[in-house]
């Protein structure tokens, strides 16, 4: 027997077409025993579907890194009785989309079908799980495709940028490594490779799922078992070892012949789990992340003209947290943008935010989170999102009083804690003039 537990969410969103609603997520468990959590809806007769599975591109093997990558662009590339041709046109036919994706923790991918489509639409995901092909002639093009987006990579400033900036942090952990791979590495990789991959990190026990729309949960329980249910029991043992980012304090300069120079720059963060979250979520929307009404936009663009953009955000990943911001601007503005830039991080650090900031702040985070709820396959993404952060199926119910209860003192207290111009470490890449380097 199914059993499933209803909760509400009870917050009014903008969910679906329509009236604002109530949304009620629902935790199915199969009869063997597969989890999801499930925000019913027959109003539209459609079903979008997130999984995803714990342990992503930092578990790539020294010399193989892109394995992940490389297997979330093959697995709809063909699996059991049909060959890619085959399986992308049988998709396009019936309105399917079906895709994967890898992260640095972990490994998921989306499937969307018509309700009288479901069976079929979530046969190929079985089919796909269980028995991709890896054909030569698809992992040939799919491998050119990868390596000329590295190529491309390797001109485009923000791409070396961010790259370099990993490296930095991460010298000597996996998180230091790219998620696409190098060019050697993307060479190496062989069809086993691929089936080891597979066979090795996509299990049931690493396994989570979200779903939303026209399904029930007696449906998709069976649909769970049937799609899922052929999986392994457990993924092969695996650890990523904690590490801080190594944020020292360090501008290195990449030059690179372009009229604009593009910075990224990082300091701490907080992991998702941290009881001090939500307030450097509160502080950085503050800082750099608000968008027109940031502290960074204002000092940086609105007053000054130096950047057409700026801005922060925090990164939690599982084994570590940053938070990370950007800029673009003009060579021979560089100098003057990263002193501002430092300028309102120690700013933030020593005397916190105003009331009015504060205020405002939060009337934004708590007005605005409907707007998060804007298509079925968000939704879906934020459940599978919530599980992989521990958030509880009533986190839609209780995230905006996480917010209201930030205080002024909270602020203060994790600003000095995360934020000090002595380790934001900085990456320009161009033509900047007037940089002090250190290396």
């Amino acid at each position: 027997m199914i059993r499933f537990i209803f909760v509400s969410a009870l917050i009014a969103i903008w969910a679906f077409s329509g009236p604002a609603k109530a949304v009620d997520v629902q935790r199915v468990v199969s009869p063997g025993g597969i989890e999801a959590w499930l925000v019913h809806d027959p109003r539209n007769p459609i079903i979008n579907l997130r999984f995803t599975f714990r342990g992503g591109a930092a578990l790539d093997p020294a010399g193989k890194e892109g394995l992940a990558n490389f297997a979330s662009s093959m697995l709809d590339e063909g699996a059991g009785e049909l060959d890619s041709k085959t399986f992308q046109q049988t998709l396009e036919d019936n309105a399917i989309s079906l895709g994967f994706d890898a992260g640095k923790d972990n490994f998921g991918g989306h499937l969307r079908t018509l309700t009288h489509n479901r069976d079929q639409a979530f046969g190929l995901l079985q089919s796909a799980l269980t028995r991709p092909r890896f054909d030569a002639e698809p992992l040939s093009r799919m491998r050119a495709q990868i390596l000329i987006g590295i190529k491309q990579d390797k001109e485009d400033p923000s791409a070396i940028a961010s790259r370099k900036l990993m490296q930095t942090l991460f010298p000597d952990h996996p998180y230091g490594r790219p998620t696409d791979g190098t060019k050697d590495s993307i060479e190496s990789i062989s069809a086993d490779d691929l089936h080891g991959f597979v066979k090795r990190r996509l299990a049931r026990d690493n396994l989570l799922v979200g779903a939303v729309g026209d399904v029930t949960p007696e449906m998709l329980g069976k649909l769970l078992d049937q799609t899922f249910g052929g999986l392994p029991a457990e993924a092969a043992p695996w650890a990523l070892p904690e590490v801080a980012p190594a944020t020292n304090g360090k501008t290195i300069v990449i030059e690179k012949n372009v009229p604009q120079s593009k910075l990224v720059f990082a300091d701490l963060g907080l992991k998702r789990e941290d009881p001090d979250y939500y307030a450097a979520y509160v502080m950085n929307r503050i800082l750099g992340g608000g968008g027109f009404t940031s502290r960074l936009y204002a000092e940086v663009r609105e007053k000054r003209g130096l950047a057409y953009s700026v801005h922060s955000s925090l990164y939690p990943f599982n084994a570590t947290a940053m938070l990370l911001g950007g800029a673009g601007t003009a060579n021979a503005r560089v100098a003057e943008t990263l002193k501002i830039i430092a300028e309102e991080w120690q700013r933030m650090a020593e005397k916190g935010v105003s009331d009015a900031e504060l205020t405002d702040a939060r009337t934004y985070l708590t007005g605005a989170f409907p707007l998060r709820f804007s298509s079925s396959g968000r939704i879906a993404r934020m459940l599978v999102g919530m599980q992989i952060s521990g958030l509880g199926i009533d986190y839609l119910q209780k995230r905006n009083g996480f917010i209201e209860a930030v205080t002024r003192a909270d602020i203060a207290r994790v600003a000095k804690k995360l934020l000090d111009t002595k380790r934001l470490t900085t990456v320009v890449v161009g033509k900047p003039e007037g940089i002090a380097v250190t290396r």
